[in-house]
């Protein structure tokens, strides 16, 4: 359904929708899909964290905060980025899990 979607998520997705009418459903998986971060989109800007532009997985995650932080300190002194190339799925699971939520709320709203 999406790229780069791993069972977990597809299983996380089924239990959320749940219940929803078919235009719910439909509702949910246009908004979801506009959102959705896929995991190897974070790893390759994490990888552009050491060519000197750390931060922008945090900005695609919707932590601009920490995405300044990357920036002006070069990622921790590329600790931070070493360590956001490892939990790369982490990042995007937790950012995905969280619109999905927002995207559920919209589409229950909507229908």
């Amino acid at each position: 359904m999406f790229p780069g979607v791993t069972y977990e998520e597809a299983t996380f997705l089924g239990q959320l929708t749940t219940g929803l009418s078919d235009t719910q459903k439909h509702n949910f998986v246009t908004i979801y899909g506009g959102k959705r971060r896929d995991p190897q989109d974070i790893m390759l800007v994490t990888l552009l964290g050491f060519v000197g532009i750390a931060g922008v997985q945090r900005f695609l995650t919707g932590q601009t905060v920490m995405g300044l932080i990357y920036f002006f300190t070069a990622g921790f002194c590329f600790i931070g980025t070493i360590v956001d190339i490892i939990n790369y799925k982490s990042l995007a699971n937790e950012f995905n899990q969280k619109m999905a939520y927002e995207s559920l709320e919209i589409a229950r709203m909507g229908a």
